[in-house]
């Protein structure tokens, strides 16, 4: 499969679960994306189309943090970040948008570590 056999596959599946998942004031929508360096997550209301809460592998105060550990260990640290940031807004309950990834390693490792730092989805 060629890279752009790959993305065309990728928002293929994006575009289906995202007819199916909207994020409303009550859950929001966690929404992910990963490149080949860095993980991104937000949460996103979508009926006021902005979002709440937002975390990344970018970020300067995870930097120390975040040094010297394997990819999936930093998305673990990002994914309790978000977490963290969510629950001291009052958020509790999300919906989880993988945005067409497969659910293990990387994406896992986000969704459990936010469901530890006490999400609910």
């Amino acid at each position: 499969m060629t890279k752009n056999q790959k993305k065309l596959r990728r928002d293929k599946i994006r575009r289906r679960v995202r007819a199916k998942i909207t994020g409303t004031p009550e859950r929001p929508r966690l929404c992910i994306y990963r490149s080949l360096k860095h993980i991104d997550l937000q949460i996103i209301d979508d009926a006021k189309g902005e979002t709440l809460v937002a975390s990344s592998t970018k970020q300067s105060n995870l930097k120390d943090e975040l040094s010297g550990k394997t990819f999936t260990e930093r998305a673990a640290i990002v994914g309790k970040d978000i977490a963290q940031k969510a629950v001291e807004a009052g958020i509790t309950s999300v919906v989880f948008d993988r945005s067409g990834y497969l659910y293990h390693g990387k994406v896992k490792a986000v969704a459990e570590a936010a469901r530890e730092g006490g999400l609910k989805f």
